[in-house]
């Protein structure tokens, strides 16, 4: 009986926790277009969240193009395709890779440090000598990040992109010594601008409102103490990334589907 009432609180507790982000995302998304007025905060959170995390994006997309090149043509020379490399390298990163990767490495580098910011200011009272003052956090301190956030994601997934297909390249041709023709011609006429391009980017966008969300919403309602603090940053980066992974699972479903 007690294990069934412990059940019952728990899914009780996630109802109300859920209900809580639902709310917080509409009055985020509200202030949003407001938020626009002051275009320098936007500017300034995606140098923070977007150039701070740039080398961390690249450089795993570099040796993440590095493993594939590797790894693709064991498996293709096998069967005499090896000169299909560059195809499989490009639709694996651009496909899948590119978004998945950026958005993980995001969701613990910028998503994480976003929601220690927030809650370092709910800690200090900020946010509440904000709120005395008639000042909307939500409007001045959130929608901002969250902007930054929208930017920053899809940039940074399509430079893992691009930097893997080259570290690809660099083992491929030069190393292995595939025909460079044919790594770029054969990428070239397996790779769909209209719908692996654009899948990618649409779901480096879907990526990045739910990792905006999670990490403003845990860093906005962290407990204002530094245990607080640290849960809610580590909640930010197990729940992230799970959001990341089953995201991408339904949109694979949806988009790829025949």
């Amino acid at each position: 009986m007690k294990a069934l009432m412990d059940l019952g609180a728990w899914t009780l507790d996630q109802i109300r926790h859920v209900g809580r982000l639902a709310i917080f995302a509409l009055h985020l998304f509200k202030e949003l277009p407001a938020s626009l007025s002051r275009f320098g905060l936007v500017v300034q959170q995606v140098h923070f969240i977007g150039n701070y995390s740039l080398v961390i994006v690249a450089v795993s997309g570099l040796f993440v193009g590095f493993v594939l090149a590797l790894q693709g043509y064991y498996i293709l020379v096998r069967y005499g395709s090896e000169q299909a490399l560059g195809v499989m390298v490009a639709l694996s990163l651009a496909r899948e890779l590119g978004p998945v990767v950026a958005a993980l490495l995001f969701a613990g580098r910028a998503g994480t440090s976003l929601t220690a910011e927030i809650g370092l200011m709910r800690a200090g009272e900020q946010v509440a000598a904000m709120e005395m003052m008639g000042v909307d956090p939500v409007r001045r301190v959130l929608a901002p990040r969250f902007w930054g956030v929208m930017i920053s994601l899809p940039l940074l997934a399509a430079i893992f992109t691009a930097v893997g297909i080259v570290g690809a390249w660099l083992v491929g041709v030069p190393m292995i010594g595939i025909d460079g023709g044919a790594f770029w011609s054969q990428m070239q006429d397996g790779v769909d601008v209209s719908t692996d391009v654009c899948y990618s980017m649409i779901k480096a966008v879907v990526f990045a409102v739910a990792i905006g969300l999670i990490s403003l919403f845990q860093g906005y309602n962290a407990r204002p103490t530094p245990e607080g603090v640290s849960r809610a940053t580590t909640r930010t980066v197990v729940i992230s990334s799970l959001m990341v992974l089953g995201l991408d699972f339904i949109l694979t479903a949806l988009m790829f589907s025949v």
